[in-house]
């Protein structure tokens, strides 16, 4: 990290104005789950003007609220937020998507000369803001529901042995519970007669008029781990599985990807157990591991990630995180 970035100074209160000609500049607050992204993206927002906009691919969906961490509902009346709340739990939402709704956020974003703050962990849904959405053809009804059907009749498990088949590189980046990533694989060999292992993917930096200062918080792994157990722990207290009772009469269990969710997916199997204390115990233990596992994933793909800078917040108090980013988003290069 530059040197200047150590050294102190007022935290400025809102954004200059940018010199003739100069990007746009954009936060990115990343970071794996459990990490505080949330407080400190609030607090970046009221010292800048900013507007928080979601990389988060659950919260984009109604009625998941616990499982997914959102802000809450008096956060969110003060700072506006964006791609939250903005599907119904029967829709598909995925990375195209994601991609068109956050230009549009940035473009109103900045229209209200307001600073757009990405915050989320989604390594995936974050790359494909930066480098692009990935490539492939479009997707054809015909092809996917019939695809969906062999689904239902099939099990995943049969669709995702024939995807390890034909495109085992592929297959050896999800696993037999992404169903909806099987069935779009399958569908863009379907429609196009290539591997999705034969696009390629964005490595470039996508030409946009923004600068992305990008930064990845984080705990050591110990300190993450204890507090992830705690929070899952919380959620189940404030009512996680009632969230997904609800949630399954308005069509959970059928939707590929919410289904699939960290800890919707634990807590619909628990549900559709005896419901003993036995299996209780072992739900709460798989929400735990699958929370884990999932942020080990994130660490991994963010190393890849060039443009972010890491910060260890065992090291630094909220407010100094919040100077250093500052410093950079007004100061930096």
């Amino acid at each position: 990290m530059k040197e200047a970035l150590l050294t102190r100074h007022p935290i400025p209160q809102k954004q200059k104005i940018p010199p003739q000609g100069r990007k746009k500049r954009v936060l990115v607050i990343a970071g794996p789950t459990g990490a505080g992204k949330t407080a400190l993206s609030l607090s970046l927002a009221a010292a800048l003007g900013g507007e928080i906009i979601s990389a988060d691919s659950m919260q984009v969906y109604r009625g998941m609220d616990i499982g997914t961490a959102k802000a809450l509902a008096e956060e969110r009346a003060a700072i506006a937020h964006h791609l939250i709340d903005i599907c119904d739990i029967n829709c598909i939402f995925n990375v195209a998507e994601f991609y068109k709704h956050v230009q549009e956020a940035f473009k109103d974003i900045i229209a209200r000369e307001n600073v757009p703050i990405v915050v989320g962990g989604s390594g995936f849904y974050i790359h494909a803001l930066l480098y692009g959405p990935p490539q492939g053809p479009p997707s054809n009804p015909e092809v996917r529901e019939q695809l969906e059907k062999q689904m239902r009749d099939l099990g995943p498990e049969v669709l995702y042995e024939r995807l390890q088949m034909f495109d085992p590189h592929y297959a050896s980046t999800i696993s037999e519970f992404d169903k909806h990533k099987i069935i779009r694989a399958l569908e863009i060999m379907a429609l196009s007669e290539k591997r999705v292992s034969d696009f390629p993917k964005p490595d470039k930096l996508q030409e946009q008029k923004y600068d992305f200062r990008c930064w990845f918080l984080y705990y050591p792994k110990e300190r993450l781990y204890a507090r992830i157990e705690k929070r899952c722990e919380e959620m189940i207290q404030r009512g996680l599985l009632e969230e997904v009772k609800a949630l399954e009469q308005l069509g959970l269990r059928n939707n590929p990807t919410a289904s699939q969710a960290i800890g919707y997916r634990q807590a619909l199997e628990f549900l559709s157990s005896p419901q003993s204390d036995q299996d209780r115990e072992n739900f709460i233990a798989a929400f735990k591991k699958a929370s884990r596992q999932y942020s080990k994933r994130q660490f991994t793909w963010f190393r890849k990630e060039p443009l972010f800078r890491w910060l260890n917040i065992e090291e630094h108090p909220l407010e100094r995180l919040k100077e250093l980013i500052l410093q950079d988003f007004e100061q930096g290069d």
